[in-house]
């Protein structure tokens, strides 16, 4: 048998491989055969603080796909909780499988992995999961957010992340348009889920022409009526004339096969990870001349809901006022950006990167 040296180059795509790459402190497994649990937490970076980050469910095709997307987020987590100005680290969780398996039992074991890690990893609720499911997570760990105002917490942050998305769309239209007014800018805004629903709300009341795309059909239809945006095929999207795209569903959607598609001035959307290579692809955008909002810096109203009401001083008026300021956050990063001659996406990390190493010298010994 021959010998392996620690210092050999990790395997491409192995779990070690992926996760020295991105930096990440820890990946933990939790099973629990008795509620048919599968999830895993990614911890990114606690340099700030505990690592705060959503958990979400999904029926993943395979455990690699879940591995990589528990590994992107988390280190989203940490570049979007720091340009926040946030004292929170960066983590996620995600939990394999049909989101009809939630029980009671299932989430209150979920709870008690949460609870295992000591406060290292606090959760919140993301994609197929509600305050509801929060309330009984909070029956097994004090490190948990996101929960129902009745119970205490501040309710869905959903609101509050659409608000910040809104704020850093007017950012990038400003940049690209040399005004921030959305009035007749034509829209398109991919997922009316949550987010997506309170953005639309938003963008309809600034008059601008919206159009609308889910593959869910019910729901779709369901948000045009109550809107009056426009509904669309999901599959003609990247093909339309726009002014602005925004990605409010899953992540990847800017990749090999649409980033040439794509006829658009600006892109700006609620989703996580929307750009599928972030070196690539962000570097085409930029040669493509379109002005892109990095999704970690401008969907991070949520997590200021969520922070605000972990550490107890949780008051609306404050937290939309610090949401607010994504907007010149925004329009520094794309300032940035250009000056620079470097992607957006590359922007937004370095100063993400710039703090979280600035607060860790702060915390060094004397």
């Amino acid at each position: 048998m021959l010998e392996t040296k620690a210092s050999e180059t990790l395997q491409e795509g192995s779990i070690f491989g992926q996760i020295t790459t991105m930096d990440h402190e820890q990946l933990v497994i939790c099973h629990d055969q008795a509620t048919g649990l599968k999830a895993l937490i990614g911890i990114h970076n606690t340099t700030l603080g505990p690592a705060l980050g959503g958990t979400r469910m999904w029926p993943y095709a395979t455990e690699a796909e879940a591995i990589t997307d528990v590994l992107r987020l988390s280190r989203g987590m940490t570049f979007k909780n720091a340009l926040a100005g946030l004292n929170l680290g960066g983590g996620k969780a995600v939990i394999i499988g049909d989101p009809k398996l939630k029980s009671e039992a299932f989430l209150r074991r979920f709870g008690r992995f949460v609870e295992s890690l000591g406060g290292r990893y606090v959760t919140a609720e993301d994609v197929n999961m509600s305050t509801a499911d929060m309330e009984y997570i909070a029956m097994e760990t004090t490190h948990v957010t996101g929960l129902p105002q009745i119970k205490g917490g501040a309710g869905d942050p959903s609101p509050v992340t659409a608000y910040g998305v809104y704020v850093g769309m007017k950012a990038a239209a400003q940049k690209a348009f040399g005004s921030d007014d959305l009035s007749g800018k034509r829209i398109v805004v991919q997922g009316v889920g949550q987010v997506g629903k309170y953005l639309i709300q938003h963008l309809v009341k600034e008059n601008a022409e919206v159009l609308i795309t889910d593959i869910f059909e019910d729901k779709l239809k369901k948000v045009a009526l109550e809107t009056g945006a426009v509904a669309v095929d999901p599959n003609s999207i990247y093909n339309l004339d726009m002014d602005i795209y925004a990605p409010c569903a899953l992540g990847a959607t800017i990749n090999d096969d649409t980033i040439d598609r794509l006829k658009c001035a600006v892109i700006a959307g609620g989703a996580n990870n929307q750009l599928k290579d972030e070196a690539k692809h962000g570097k085409i955008l930029l040669e493509k001349g379109i002005i892109y909002a990095p999704d970690f810096l401008i969907n991070a109203g949520g997590v200021i809901n969520v922070g605000a009401e972990y550490y107890g001083d949780y008051q609306e008026e404050t937290v939309y006022k610090q949401t607010e300021k994504i907007y010149d956050t925004c329009l520094h990063i794309l300032e940035k950006s250009e000056k620079e001659e470097i992607p957006a996406q590359e922007a937004a990390i370095r100063a993400a990167k710039e703090r979280i190493e600035a607060i860790g010298r702060v915390k060094l010994p004397f």
